[in-house]
C-alpha cells in the first residue's frame, strides 16, 4: 500500500524489508473496513480480496459493516506487493541503521544511498521511529492485554468455521482458510501490569501464553502444546502509541509506527491503509514540499487516529470480558445473531458494533494520481520501510433492501443556522447528500426502535436462564426466598 501509492503521484520508491522475502506465514487474520476497501478499489485490487473469507465470520462482519472483509495478513501483503512491485525498488533482507538530516541512509548490508524522503511503516516497535525521533520521543499506553498467534497443522473436523474459548480476562480462538492447509491460534489476555519480557525474546514470551492459559479448555491446551513445533510465531502487548507529531525533518512514519491504536483490538490495518494513501495524497498535493505535506497528512488523520483509539478500549473490554457476566453476555448475542433471519441480524449489528460503525463513517479525500506515475518521475526519491505494517483486504457484504418504493410529500422541517451546520457536516461525513442523510437518519431511528423493543423482549425471555447461571447476581429483593438486602 505505502509503495503503491507515492508511484501514482510520480514518485520513485525504495521499499527496505528486513524479512529475505515475501512473508508467506504466519500471518493473523486482519480486517478491512470502508475506506480501506474504497482505496483498495481505486488501485484495482478488489477482486483479488473478495477471494474466500478467510475467517467464517462473514455474517457477523458482513452486518455490521456496509464494506468489509476478513483476510490472512500474508495474503494481503501479496495482493498488494504484486500490485506495486513493477514500479517499485524492492530491497529484501536488509535494514536501515541510521539517518542523517540531509536524507543520507545507511543499511544493515546495502551501500549508503540518499532519499528526498523517509517514511517509517514498520510497525509498534519502529527502528525508524527510535532513530529518526530518539528511545524517548513517544509514550506507550499499555491497555492491559496481551495477544498472542501461533500456526498448528490442519485441524480435522473444523471445516474453517472457528472454534472459540473465553473464560473471565482469556479468549482463545482456532481458525483457518481453505487454501492455506494450517490453521491459526489466537490467544488474547488480560494483566493487571506490564510483563517483563523482551519483544524479540521469543521462548519467554512461548512461557508466560502457556502461564496465561493454563487450565482454560483441553482445546487451548492442545493448541499450545505446538507452541515448540510452530513454524511461525508472534507475541505482544496491546499498546496504544502516543507521539505529539510523526514527522521530524524529511522523515514521517505511517500505521503503527506513528500512531498504534493497539494491535489486534484497534483496527490497526484499516488505519495503515488509510495513512498510507493520505501521506501519498498530500505529498502529491504540496508538490513533493514535505514540509507543507507532513502537517496536512497529521491534520487529515488526527480524528481518525483518535477514534481508532477510542475503539480499541471497547473493543479490548469486550473481546476479553472482566467477568462472568461478560462472558455470558457475548456467548448469547452470538446465539441471537446466529438464530436471527439476515436482514434483522444486520439491524442489530449495525446499531452496536462501534467498530464498524466508526470505520464506515471515516471520510477520506480524494487524491487523483498523476498523468505521469512510476519509474525513475517525479518529484524525487522516497525511501520507504513498511518492515511488518499490516497490509489490506477485501470481501464486500453490503445491505441493499429489496422492496416497493413509494414517494411521499415534502417535509417542510426548520432548523437553526447552527443545527444545519451540523447536519450538513455529519451528512458530509458519510458521504451522502442532505436529503438522502436525513432520509437514512429517520429509517435508522425507526429500525433502532424495533430493534430495542425485539431485543427487550428477548431479554425478558433470558432472564431466568441468566438468573439461574449467575444467583448471586440477582438483586436480594428480586431472589425466591425474598431476603432483603443485609
Amino acid at each position: 500500500m505505502l509503495a503503491h501509492w507515492p508511484t501514482r503521484h510520480a514518485f520513485s520508491v525504495t521499499v527496505v524489508e528486513c524479512a529475505p522475502g515475501l512473508r508467506k506465514t504466519g500471518g493473523h487474520a486482519v480486517d478491512l473496513f470502508r475506506p480501506a476497501m474504497n482505496i483498495s478499489e481505486k488501485m484495482g485490487v478488489l477482486k483479488g480480496l473478495r477471494g474466500p473469507v478467510r475467517a467464517d465470520l462473514s455474517k457477523i462482519f458482513g452486518a455490521a459493516s456496509e464494506r468489509h472483509v476478513e483476510i490472512m495478513r500474508e495474503d494481503l501483503s501479496e495482493i498488494y506487493y504484486d500490485a506495486a512491485h513493477d514500479d517499485v525498488e524492492y530491497l529484501f533482507g536488509d535494514s536501515i541503521t541510521e539517518i542523517s538530516p540531509d536524507g543520507e541512509v545507511r543499511f544493515e548490508n546495502a551501500a549508503p544511498r540518499r532519499f528526498d524522503l523517509v517514511v517509517g511503516a514498520d510497525g509498534l516497535h519502529s527502528t525508524v521511529r527510535r532513530l529518526a525521533f530518539g528511545e524517548e520521543s513517544h509514550d506507550h499506553a499499555f491497555i492491559g492485554a496481551y495477544f498472542g498467534v501461533l500456526t498448528l497443522p490442519d485441524v480435522p473436523g473444523l471445516d474453517r468455521e472457528p472454534l472459540i474459548h473465553v473464560g473471565v480476562g482469556r479468549t482463545a480462538g482456532l481458525y483457518g482458510a481453505r487454501h492455506l492447509g494450517d490453521e491459526r491460534a489466537l490467544f488474547l489476555f488480560r494483566s493487571e501490569r506490564e510483563l517483563d519480557y523482551h519483544h524479540r525474546d521469543v521462548p519467554r514470551q512461548k512461557k508466560l501464553l502457556r502461564d496465561a492459559f493454563a487450565g482454560l479448555h483441553a482445546h487451548a491446551d492442545r493448541w499450545l502444546e505446538e507452541l515448540d513445533r510452530t513454524p511461525a510465531f508472534s507475541f505482544d502487548s496491546i499498546t496504544q502509541l502516543h507521539m505529539d507529531t510523526w514527522s521530524r525533518g524529511r522523515v514521517t512514519l505511517v500505521g503503527d509506527a506513528g500512531y498504534c491504536p493497539g494491535p489486534a483490538v484497534g483496527g490497526s490495518t484499516s488505519l495503515a491503509v488509510v495513512g498510507a494513501y493520505v501521506l501519498a495524497g498530500e505529498l502529491a498535493r504540496a508538490g513533493g514540499d514535505h514540509e507543507r505535506a507532513f502537517p496536512a497528512y497529521e491534520r487529515a488523520m488526527a480524528e481518525h487516529v483518535r477514534g481508532s483509539r477510542a475503539v480499541a478500549l471497547s473493543a479490548a473490554k469486550t473481546l476479553i470480558p472482566t467477568s462472568r457476566r461478560g462472558v455470558w453476555g457475548p456467548a448469547q448475542g452470538a446465539r441471537l445473531i446466529s438464530a436471527l433471519p439476515a436482514r434483522p441480524s444486520r439491524v442489530l449489528l449495525r446499531l452496536t458494533t462501534r467498530s464498524a460503525r466508526f470505520y464506515d463513517s471515516v471520510s477520506v479525500d480524494d487524491y487523483p494520481p498523476s498523468d505521469q506515475h512510476g519509474g525513475d518521475g517525479g518529484a524525487g526519491g522516497a525511501g520507504v520501510r513498511p518492515g511488518f505494517a499490516p497490509l489490506p483486504m477485501v470481501a464486500s457484504l453490503g445491505w441493499h433492501q429489496v422492496g416497493t418504493m413509494r414517494g411521499m410529500p415534502s417535509l417542510n422541517v426548520s432548523f437553526t443556522d447552527e443545527e444545519l451546520e451540523g447536519v450538513r457536516a455529519a451528512a458530509a461525513a458519510e458521504g451522502k447528500s442532505l436529503k438522502q442523510y436525513l432520509h437514512d437518519l429517520g429509517v435508522r431511528e425507526m429500525q433502532r426502535k424495533r430493534f430495542v423493543a425485539g431485543a427487550t423482549e428477548w431479554a425478558e425471555r433470558l432472564r431466568g436462564e441468566f438468573d439461574e447461571a449467575f444467583p448471586d447476581e440477582v438483586p436480594p429483593a428480586e431472589r425466591g426466598d425474598g431476603a432483603a438486602a443485609a
